[in-house]
């Protein structure tokens, strides 16, 4: 496998599990969300341990909820801890985004106010999660379809912040970037220039669908098309400044078959690999 191959992975969703188990295909990595991993005695784990031979294994969560203004859910970090120990991932990551409240947990991944309030808590609640990992975790930035009002920082400007205060380093998703810049009508090369470059250990790809309401149009992140044009061009853009990082092709709905899947992932491999040639 050359080199730009190993920086290339894709997201294993369960429909998937066989035939990476049986086909072995040329990928570098892949990314599981590690909640559908916490039964440990389930097929599906046994599964991802067999991978685990060949593939280095991204943890990639959506429960940690690190912005909810309450205690974390020590259940959910056992369990997240025990699947860390087992399975030595190449990274732990979550979201910037909170998903609990007085118990009760909703299924998506909802925003936070940017206020210094907001950044406190986020940033105990990283450090908490690593602290108990010994690692530091990746955090992704959202999608959004809305905001707060009266915010003490950009999203860009917080989540950069979040990294200063705790060390942790960042998930790059540049569809969440480009669907969010056309929501909120802000630039998404504004954004990208502020991120810590250094900080960014992976990057995200995925696709996005575009829904017409009576209120207007609003671009929906729903990984269930294949990456953009322009997330393309952003992508190329950015490793050519920045230099490669770890490329997740993301789709979680209307799944493909394995082979298109990795067709998209060969789309990453070329432009890393045309960048290595460059320079």
């Amino acid at each position: 496998m050359d080199d730009a191959a190993h920086w290339t992975g894709v997201g294993l969703r369960q429909p998937h599990l066989d035939y990476f188990d049986q086909h072995r295909p040329p990928v570098g990595w892949l990314e599981v969300h590690s909640e559908n991993y916490f039964r440990p005695h389930r097929p599906a784990f046994s599964t991802l341990m067999r991978l685990r031979e060949d593939y280095a294994i991204s943890c990639h969560g959506v429960g940690l909820s690190l912005g909810s203004d309450e205690p974390l859910d020590r259940a959910h970090l056992s369990k997240l801890s025990a699947l860390v120990e087992q399975v030595e991932p190449l990274f732990v990551s979550d979201h910037l985004s909170w998903s609990r409240i007085g118990g009760q947990h909703f299924h998506d991944l909802l925003p936070l106010p940017y206020t210094e309030q907001a950044l406190q808590v986020f940033c105990d609640n990283v450090q908490q999660v690593q602290d108990a990992l010994q690692r530091p975790l990746l955090i992704e930035n959202p999608s959004s379809y809305l905001c707060f009002e009266g915010g003490d920082y950009t999203e860009w400007e917080f989540l950069a912040d979040v990294h200063a205060r705790t060390g942790c380093d960042l998930l790059l998703d540049l569809n969440n970037i480009y669907v969010s810049a056309f929501n909120h009508s802000f630039s998404a090369n504004t954004y990208l220039d502020a991120i810590p470059a250094q900080a960014v250990k992976e990057i995200h790809l995925a696709g996005f669908t575009v829904k017409h309401t009576s209120a207007g149009e609003i671009w929906i992140d729903t990984h269930s098309q294949p990456v953009s044009d322009p997330v393309w061009a952003l992508y190329q853009q950015w490793i050519a400044r920045y230099g490669p990082r770890h490329t997740l092709i993301e789709w979680d709905t209307d799944l493909p078959t394995p082979e298109r899947l990795l067709a998209e992932a060969a789309k990453a491999h070329h432009l890393l690999a045309r960048h290595k040639e460059a320079v």
